[in-house]
């Protein structure tokens, strides 16, 4: 009786999707699962799972995904449930939004940054006793 290999992989190692070096891909990409471009992509990507863009790679068109990590190029708008990360190496252009996004020092950024967060109370205390507490602001530019 022939059995397969003892090993098994995580959900989300089975889950992943690759876009090589050199692979050039035209079109819309979605899907469940994550997703990590090596190559080119022109076209949306929408995702369940999490998108990587490596050092190198370029994809051109607006993204939806859990979360986001751009070392390579990305020029579109980004919608993510979860956090954002543009790497030192990165340049993108484009609107951003996400429940935390970092931003790098030495990265190539243009756009404007929406996130949900909390100012210092230093901050929030406005002249004449007028606190505003959470908000909602962008940044950047």
């Amino acid at each position: 009786m022939a059995r397969g290999s003892t090993t098994t992989r995580s959900e989300s190692d089975a889950a992943e999707s690759l876009i090589g070096r050199g692979a050039r891909i035209r079109g819309r990409v979605h899907g469940d699962g994550s997703l990590r471009v090596e190559g080119s992509v022109e076209g949306d990507i929408q995702l369940t799972g999490d998108l990587e863009i490596e050092d190198g790679a370029s994809v051109t068109g607006d993204v939806e995904a859990s979360s986001l990590v751009v070392a390579g190029q990305l020029t579109g708008d980004v919608t993510s449930r979860g956090s954002v990360t543009i790497r030192a190496t990165a340049q993108y252009a484009g609107n951003v939004g996400g429940s935390e996004v970092i931003l790098e020092e030495g990265a190539a950024f243009a756009g404007r940054i929406e996130a949900e967060f909390d100012l210092p109370a230093e901050l929030s205390e406005r002249p004449g006793g007028r606190g505003q507490g959470s908000r909602r602001e962008p940044a950047g530019r």
